[in-house]
């Protein structure tokens, strides 16, 4: 019964193309080839159940050209020749990894064999005791029923990676996904007599006893386990290539989220510069976050890899986040604008189902006309580089040594509350690692650093060269008050340059209100730039703290706080200090630069509150720092997110409908058009502008070129539009 409404269900859909043949090309290896994915993430109930043609079909119906399949690790879907290597439960010696593999390779898709290799039942504890994490106690960390590996262990060494010649023995996948592959998080310090032994030897010390982020030792240990990961991942991937080939490659797992990342130790610089390919576990929007997270993890991990290589992303169409409901489907709308936010962050769609077979079969309607479009397309969405004007600064030691503990405040609030109003301001802007700012940072016109507080001289020293070339620059907070240990400096390293001096050593830290209180800022210079559209006011809300600071003679000071005065009862609620003089903004020139220091964190504030006039005023800042120099402008309503593209003779804008996202915090389900929208894009030397086709839409739009700018009308967008100039 199951496979014959199954199979109806096929029979009553659009059929399919082929899917595009991995093996046969004799040009790019597939890790630059294969862009589009799918994974039935298999349960130990599968192998009785799973209907391989049904799901052969599926394959071609949505486009896929590769598939993730589950091998071994935690469990087996192969009877592999390791006696303590746990079989799937209802195997029954049957090859069920195998035998889809053979049928991938058949239908011409790249195969990825999936493993999961941070813990084990208690069968394989018990005979290697000492290959698990342990507790200061020496009880064993467990998560559930399973026991926790540790990475410093011969399971990693060597067991491991015997386990990966042996499927590459058996099935010649094209490489190899692993979900955990990075071990126990920093959360958990484990004492075990390998860690102790490695640890003393590295550093000469023993162990820390506890977290403690002002101790040396404690710092060494978070730095020993980053060096430790990357000598797992070469290490797998010395020998996928041995075992496979030069092209069989060892992926692992990564996270769109860098504290998710520094949480499991895994430096996404360094994995950046070794990846040729990269597999991202990022599945779900979050209230705070929306859909537009996705679009920004494509740019920020493209920073890291460069725009010629792939990165498909896992695509649950279950109900993943909170709640989470791994066998129900995801309604199609929330799915779609996943999928199209990650796309036009340049992510290649990869659906994620759990389980071989579904009773909710809604899930199966959703991937087809996305992955159609993208097939179609994909010349306009590939090989292209990315066209901005505003650089966000992020550095993944900031997370650590500044963020510490409290990432998601002092760290990831202000960072979102720049890229938002960014976004609602429609200015393309990209992610530029603190690293990378002398490498990267010609190509824009400013910089914002939202309180990056922990930089290292020389990327001070980047960030003042970038302000001497006329380059502009935004920072809010604590920027630069702490070197990249997180230790805390005399000043901020880039006082020169704001024209403001800290009015503490522990500023970035003291400074910090983590929920609102009800305190303004009074418009000292209604007449700036940064303050257009605040005509008929005096006053903004705040919602944050400040103490004074010295500022230089020669700079604006266009807002002062208010401090907080009582908000209930309604009687007492007036200013008790209307004026003061403590700087909430900070105004200078350098030659043709222009430099806003924002000590008063209206980043912070609106990544938490979303109050429009923190927004519209980040907004003015960005406009005022990149003198106008902003290649895109669109008019008309809507929250649009709009990412700029650049291919010989084109241009390719994205526009993505986020309008009703921040309607209900449930799922969406209801797509609701905006439009029309008025464009202007400043044109290349190479691009003409003499037409405009629509890839959403099936149409094209009268052009006006004038003075270097192309003018195109949009009439309505629904989900997304995608605009090609040339």
């Amino acid at each position: 019964m199951m496979n014959v409404t199954r199979r109806n269900f096929v029979q009553t859909s659009v059929a399919g193309t082929v899917a595009a043949s991995a093996q046969t090309d004799s040009g790019a290896p597939w890790f630059r080839r294969v862009c589009r994915w799918g994974q039935t993430n298999i349960t130990e109930r599968d192998p009785v159940r799973y209907d391989i043609p049904w799901w052969r079909e599926y394959w071609k119906r949505t486009r896929i050209q590769g598939v993730i399949i589950n091998a071994g690790g935690i469990v087996a879907y192969y009877p592999s020749k390791f006696p303590l290597h746990h079989r799937a439960e209802f195997l029954n010696g049957r090859d069920l990894y195998g035998e889809l593999a053979a049928a991938a390779h058949q239908d011409g898709l790249a195969v990825l064999a999936r493993m999961d290799c941070n813990r084990t039942a208690e069968d394989f504890f018990r005979a290697h005791p000492d290959w698990f994490a342990r507790q200061a106690s020496g009880e064993p960390y467990r998560a559930d029923d399973k026991y926790v590996t540790c990475v410093n262990s011969p399971y990693y060494d060597e067991y491991i990676p015997s386990v990966l010649v042996e499927i590459i023995e058996r099935s010649h996948p094209e490489g190899f996904g692993d979900n955990s592959w990075s071990g126990l998080g920093r959360n958990s310090i484990c004492h075990c007599e390998n860690c102790a032994r490695k640890f003393r030897a590295a550093s000469g010390k023993p162990l820390p006893a506890a977290k403690d982020w002002n101790d040396t030792v404690y710092r060494q240990w978070i730095q020993w386990n980053y060096a430790r990961r990357l000598e797992i991942w070469d290490l797998f991937n010395r020998t996928t290539k041995a075992a496979g080939g030069p092209n069989c490659l060892y992926i692992g797992m990564n996270s769109g989220s860098i504290t998710s990342q520094s949480q499991s130790f895994r430096d996404f610089v360094e994995i950046g510069k070794r990846a040729e390919f990269m597999l991202l576990d990022h599945q779900a929007r979050a209230d705070e976050t929306g859909f537009q997270q996705n679009g920004d993890t494509g740019k920020l991990v493209h920073g890291l890899l460069g725009w010629d290589k792939l990165m498909p992303e896992s695509m649950a169409l279950y109900q993943a986040g909170r709640p989470t409901f791994r066998l129900a489907s995801k309604p199609a709308p929330e799915s779609r604008m996943w999928m199209i936010e990650g796309i036009a962050g340049g992510i290649q769609p990869w659906w994620h189902h759990i389980g071989a077979y579904h009773e909710d079969r809604r899930a199966y309607q959703t991937a087809e006309p996305v992955f159609a479009w993208h097939q179609q397309h994909e010349q306009y969405l590939l090989e292209r580089q990315q066209v901005a004007a505003i650089g966000v600064v992020w550095s993944q030691r900031n997370t650590d040594y500044f963020g510490r503990d409290e990432a998601a405040e002092l760290v990831e609030a202000p960072y979102r509350g720049v890229t938002q109003a960014l976004i609602r301001a429609r200015i393309p802007y990209l992610p530029v690692n603190a690293e990378h700012i002398a490498r990267d940072a010609a190509r824009f016109s400013a910089l914002v650093l939202p309180s990056v507080a922990a930089l290292s001289d020389a990327q001070c020293a980047a960030v003042r060269q970038f302000v001497a070339e006329g380059g502009g620059l935004v920072a809010t907070g604590a920027t630069s008050l702490y070197d990249e240990w997180g230790d805390t400096r005399k000043d901020f390293a880039l006082a020169d340059l704001f024209g403001a001096h800290a009015p503490g050593p522990d500023f970035g830290h003291r400074g910090v209100v983590r929920t609102s209180v009800h305190s303004y800022l009074r418009l000292s210079a209604p007449h700036h730039a940064v303050l257009r559209g605040f005509e008929e006011t005096e006053i903004l809300p705040f919602g944050g703290a400040l103490e004074g600071l010295r500022t230089d003679p020669t700079v604006t000071i266009p807002l002062t706080f208010i401090p907080p005065f009582p908000v209930y009862p309604p009687e007492t609620s007036w200013m008790r200090e209307p004026k003061t003089d403590i700087p909430g903004l900070v105004l200078s020139t350098h030659g043709t630069a222009r430099v806003a220091y924002l000590p008063a964190d209206l980043d912070r504030r609106f990544g938490r509150d979303n109050l429009p006039d923190h927004g519209n005023l980040l907004a003015n800042l960005f406009r005022w720092v990149a003198a106008d120099r902003i290649p895109l402008e669109v008019r008309g309503s809507g929250l649009i997110d709009c990412h700029l593209y650049r291919q010989p003779g084109r241009l390719v804008l994205h526009l993505v409908n986020l309008t009703n996202e921040g309607t209900w915090r449930a799922a969406l389900d209801e797509l609701i058009p905006v439009g029309p929208l008025a464009v202007r894009l400043k044109l290349p030397d190479d691009v003409k502008g003499r037409s405009s086709q629509f890839l959403v839409g099936n149409g094209s739009s009268a052009v006006t070129v004038r003075q270097g700018w192309v003018s195109f009308d949009v009439k309505s967008v629904l989900d997304h539009e995608v605009v090609v100039v040339s």
